[in-house]
């Protein structure tokens, strides 16, 4: 051993390890008895209790899962009733305010693409608008109705919504937004003073006389002939009175006034009276929308459209024969002074013409952005249609080819102004109605009793289709040709007077692949 080292050798002792041992041994539980009430029993016991937490951990997880879907699937489902019930209410407004169904269907379809709704059927009967959407094949579809209880000749309000229409379409305002806009638009009253709007419609009526040839004197008579035919229809309309009889007392009123003209022999054309009368009566039929609906395929609309413009026209034709009638009874035959075209009187009645068209215009609540337009459609109108009866073509056909002058000129002037074309054509066919040919084929009929006067009404129908076939034809020259509006309008088979052109927004453009497909196919 080397110096300064001390080695200690420690051997182990057997014994001391083994009762070590055995005191590990004696301090180990035994275990668990088969009733859990030893120490093992006690652990087994605190385990279950934690399964049993766990399993409580995650029933409560599940059962939030299965809360947030439910409160996620009822969230869904409000979307889809608020965007439904959004393009309803905004196909009701066009609906009553004589847009056509194409146009009715077309915007409908635009506002549920542009609240996520794809692939939605819509229906409509002229009264009652219908939408049906199915989110997927294996899933009962939504169906929703809803029935136009009213009608009105409000293009302030066909304009507000055709606008908001389009700002939806484009992003520009939400769902909610949308439907407390048109909410506001629906209850809203009208633009300008009621008073106001009394008053074009007899200045309507003074033009409707200028451009038949009367002087000053026959067209002030006209003007307050026109208004008392206001006032008594809008008395009657808040008395509930259906349009049939309102359009009956105003007729009876205009050949009242003829005769009592007659019978004190002024010197005017009393005649005049009864057709300034019938063209502001004619005014407010549909006929444009109706001939729109049987041109692009919408037969069932169509025919309801066709009877309501018959059954309103025979109460116009009813009045004015009641009053023939008491005019032969007293001995007072109102007769007619035929109406020669002269090229002298041109400015006069391209004037009158436009005067017309604005006034209606206005007296429909249009914008006064809009009444420019109109004046220059209304204008050339006016022109085509003296210049095609100078050269002797016929009343429909001279009807027709300025209706279509209207229409190919009110839709470029109508999208540059912002107005639905609608407005600017309906106004702009206003000097075109055959006021005058209706009282000549009654009094031929009814006084003179000859059978010329049933040509005459036939007539009258047949400017009334050339007017609305025309206006049509106007439109399918003018709209643009452009392969995103030709798409919707192709579907729907007819041009669009009232809604957007593009309604759905544009899609987000797809990402690109990473890879090609044969190196996906290789894999």
């Amino acid at each position: 051993m080397a110096k300064g080292k001390r080695t200690v050798d420690i051997e182990p002792d057997v014994g001391q390890i083994h009762e070590v041992g055995q005191d590990i041994h004696e301090a180990t539980p035994p275990p668990a008895d088969h009733d859990g009430s030893g120490p093992a029993g006690r652990q087994s016991g605190v385990q279950d209790r934690a399964e049993a937490f766990v399993e409580r951990r995650k029933g409560g997880r599940r059962a939030e899962d299965r809360s947030s879907e439910e409160q996620q699937a009822r969230d869904e489902q409000r979307e889809l009733y608020s965007t439904l019930d959004l393009a309803l209410r905004v196909g009701e407004v066009l609906l009553s305010s004589g847009a056509g169904t194409a146009d009715a269907t077309a915007t409908i379809l635009g506002v549920t693409a542009a609240g996520g709704l794809r692939g939605c059927e819509v229906d409509i009967t002229f009264t009652s608008i219908a939408i049906s959407y199915q989110a997927a094949p294996d899933v009962a579809p939504e169906t929703h109705m809803r029935v136009v209880r009213y009608r009105s000749q409000d293009f302030s309000r066909l304009t507000d919504v055709d606008r908001l229409v389009r700002r939806f379409a484009r992003g520009e305002l939400t769902r909610e937004e949308a439907s407390r806009e048109l909410a506001r638009i629906v209850s809203a009253g009208p633009p300008f003073p009621r008073w106001s709007s009394v008053l074009a419609w007899g200045v309507m009526a003074g033009g409707a006389t200028l451009l038949l040839g009367g002087g000053w004197l026959i067209t002030l008579v006209a003007v307050v002939t026109a208004v008392l035919i206001e006032l008594n229809n809008r008395w009657f309309s808040r008395q509930r009175l259906p349009a049939f009889y309102q359009q009956v007392a105003g007729a009876f009123l205009a050949t009242a006034v003829a005769l009592i003209l007659y019978a004190v022999h002024a010197p005017v054309k009393p005649s005049l009276v009864v057709a300034a009368g019938i063209i502001m009566l004619l005014a407010g039929i549909a006929l444009t929308g109706a001939v729109q609906d049987a041109i692009t395929g919408y037969y069932v609309t169509a025919s309801a459209r066709l009877l309501e413009a018959m059954l309103l026209t025979g109460g116009i034709i009813a009045g004015v024969s009641l009053g023939l009638t008491l005019g032969l009874k007293l001995g007072l035959p109102v007769a007619i002074e035929a109406q020669t075209i002269q090229l002298a009187r041109l400015p006069v009645m391209v004037i009158a013409g436009a005067l017309m068209a604005v006034a209606f215009c206005y007296a429909s609540y249009a914008p006064l952005r809009s009444l420019l337009p109109v004046a220059l459609v209304g204008a050339a109108g006016s022109l085509a249609y003296t210049l095609m009866a100078r050269a002797e073509f016929g009343p429909a056909w001279s009807t027709a080819a300025a209706a279509f002058v209207v229409g190919l000129a009110g839709y470029s002037l109508g999208r540059r102004t912002g107005v639905p074309p609608l407005v600017v054509v309906v106004s702009g066919t206003i000097p075109l109605l055959p006021g005058l040919t209706i009282y000549k084929g009654l009094l031929e009929l009814m006084a003179q009793r000859n059978l010329i006067g049933i040509v005459s009404l036939t007539t009258a129908v047949a400017i009334g289709v050339a007017l609305a076939s025309g206006v049509i034809l106007g439109e399918y020259v003018a709209q643009p040709i452009r392969r995103e509006a030709r798409r919707l309008e192709d579907r729907l088979a007819g041009p669009r007077l009232v809604g957007p052109r593009r309604p759905v927004r544009p899609r987000q453009p797809r990402p690109r692949r990473t890879k090609s497909r044969r190196s996906r196919r290789a894999q």
